[in-house]
Protein backbone atom coordinates (compact mmCIF):
# COMPACT_ATOMS: atom_id res chain seq x y z
CA UNK A 1 0.00 0.00 0.00
CA UNK A 2 1.35 3.38 -0.90
CA UNK A 3 0.70 6.56 1.37
CA UNK A 4 0.45 9.96 0.67
CA UNK A 5 2.16 13.09 1.50
CA UNK A 6 -0.85 14.18 3.47
CA UNK A 7 -0.33 10.77 5.85
CA UNK A 8 2.28 10.81 8.74
CA UNK A 9 3.61 7.79 11.03
CA UNK A 10 2.78 8.12 15.11
CA UNK A 11 3.72 5.77 17.29
CA UNK A 12 2.18 5.00 20.71
CA UNK A 13 4.60 3.00 23.81
CA UNK A 14 3.25 0.81 26.40
CA UNK A 15 5.46 -2.04 28.86
CA UNK A 16 3.47 -4.71 28.46
CA UNK A 17 3.00 -7.64 31.19
CA UNK A 18 6.15 -9.34 32.55
CA UNK A 19 4.88 -12.12 31.76
CA UNK A 20 3.88 -11.32 28.49
CA UNK A 21 5.84 -12.68 25.18
CA UNK A 22 5.57 -9.52 23.86
CA UNK A 23 8.20 -8.30 26.92
CA UNK A 24 9.80 -10.92 26.19
CA UNK A 25 10.52 -10.36 22.51
CA UNK A 26 10.65 -6.63 21.94
CA UNK A 27 11.05 -5.14 25.81
CA UNK A 28 8.04 -3.23 24.98
CA UNK A 29 4.28 -2.60 23.73
CA UNK A 30 4.04 -0.30 20.31
CA UNK A 31 1.41 1.08 18.30
CA UNK A 32 2.69 1.96 14.86
CA UNK A 33 -0.36 4.53 13.24
CA UNK A 34 -0.44 5.80 9.51
CA UNK A 35 -2.81 8.46 9.87
CA UNK A 36 -4.03 11.35 7.61
CA UNK A 37 -2.64 14.62 9.11
CA UNK A 38 -5.26 16.71 8.08
CA UNK A 39 -8.04 14.47 8.87
CA UNK A 40 -6.40 12.44 11.77
CA UNK A 41 -7.78 8.99 10.02
CA UNK A 42 -6.32 6.00 10.88
CA UNK A 43 -5.42 4.48 6.91
CA UNK A 44 -3.34 1.55 8.82
CA UNK A 45 -2.13 0.29 12.40
CA UNK A 46 1.30 -2.16 12.87
CA UNK A 47 1.78 -3.57 16.25
CA UNK A 48 4.36 -5.45 18.06
CA UNK A 49 2.85 -8.63 18.93
CA UNK A 50 3.44 -12.33 18.51
CA UNK A 51 0.93 -13.83 16.33
CA UNK A 52 -0.36 -12.60 12.80
CA UNK A 53 -3.68 -12.65 13.92
CA UNK A 54 -3.60 -10.07 16.46
CA UNK A 55 -1.28 -7.69 14.40
CA UNK A 56 -4.55 -8.21 11.70
CA UNK A 57 -7.41 -8.06 14.35
CA UNK A 58 -5.89 -4.41 16.04
CA UNK A 59 -5.46 -3.65 12.66
CA UNK A 60 -9.00 -3.68 11.66
CA UNK A 61 -10.14 -2.66 14.98
CA UNK A 62 -8.37 0.95 14.24
CA UNK A 63 -8.40 1.28 10.51
CA UNK A 64 -10.77 3.94 9.93
CA UNK A 65 -11.08 5.43 13.27
CA UNK A 66 -9.94 9.12 14.09
CA UNK A 67 -6.90 8.95 16.20
CA UNK A 68 -8.27 12.13 17.66
CA UNK A 69 -11.84 11.95 18.20
CA UNK A 70 -13.24 8.01 18.07
CA UNK A 71 -11.45 7.41 21.69
CA UNK A 72 -14.29 6.09 23.25
CA UNK A 73 -15.78 4.26 20.18
CA UNK A 74 -11.83 2.57 19.96
CA UNK A 75 -11.80 1.99 24.19
CA UNK A 76 -14.99 0.30 24.24
CA UNK A 77 -14.15 -2.00 21.25
CA UNK A 78 -10.69 -2.95 22.87
CA UNK A 79 -12.44 -3.86 26.05
CA UNK A 80 -15.36 -5.73 24.75
CA UNK A 81 -13.94 -7.38 21.73
CA UNK A 82 -9.71 -7.75 23.01
CA UNK A 83 -9.21 -10.13 26.00
CA UNK A 84 -5.46 -11.16 25.18
CA UNK A 85 -3.09 -9.98 28.15
CA UNK A 86 -2.17 -6.86 26.11
CA UNK A 87 -5.84 -5.00 26.64
CA UNK A 88 -3.92 -2.68 29.08
CA UNK A 89 -1.09 -2.17 27.02
CA UNK A 90 -3.16 -1.16 23.71
CA UNK A 91 -5.13 1.26 25.46
CA UNK A 92 -1.74 3.04 26.81
CA UNK A 93 -0.23 3.01 23.74
CA UNK A 94 -2.79 4.41 21.83
CA UNK A 95 -3.23 7.23 24.33
CA UNK A 96 0.17 7.44 23.83
CA UNK A 97 -0.21 7.81 20.09
CA UNK A 98 -2.87 10.30 20.49
CA UNK A 99 -0.98 12.39 22.66
CA UNK A 100 2.00 12.38 20.01
CA UNK A 101 -0.75 13.12 17.37
CA UNK A 102 -1.79 16.13 19.78
CA UNK A 103 1.71 17.26 19.83
CA UNK A 104 2.12 17.10 16.01
CA UNK A 105 -0.71 19.09 15.18
CA UNK A 106 0.36 21.90 17.65
CA UNK A 107 3.78 22.18 15.59
CA UNK A 108 5.74 19.90 17.86
CA UNK A 109 8.16 18.15 15.64
CA UNK A 110 11.70 15.76 16.04
CA UNK A 111 12.77 14.27 19.50
CA UNK A 112 9.56 14.99 21.34
CA UNK A 113 7.54 13.04 19.10
CA UNK A 114 10.02 10.26 18.40
CA UNK A 115 11.42 9.32 21.91
CA UNK A 116 10.68 6.12 23.10
CA UNK A 117 11.66 6.42 26.26
CA UNK A 118 9.20 8.35 27.61
CA UNK A 119 5.50 6.96 28.45
CA UNK A 120 2.21 8.67 29.75
CA UNK A 121 1.72 5.83 31.60
CA UNK A 122 2.10 2.54 32.17
CA UNK A 123 -0.72 -0.20 32.45
CA UNK A 124 -1.40 -1.40 35.62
Amino acid sequence: MAYGPDTIYIIGIAKSQQHNPITQQFGRFLLGFVVNRKTGEILSCGSTVVMKSTYDFLDELFQGRNIETDGEKIRGEIENRYFGASQKAILVAYRDAQRRFRLYRQGVRGDSLTRQDELSASPS
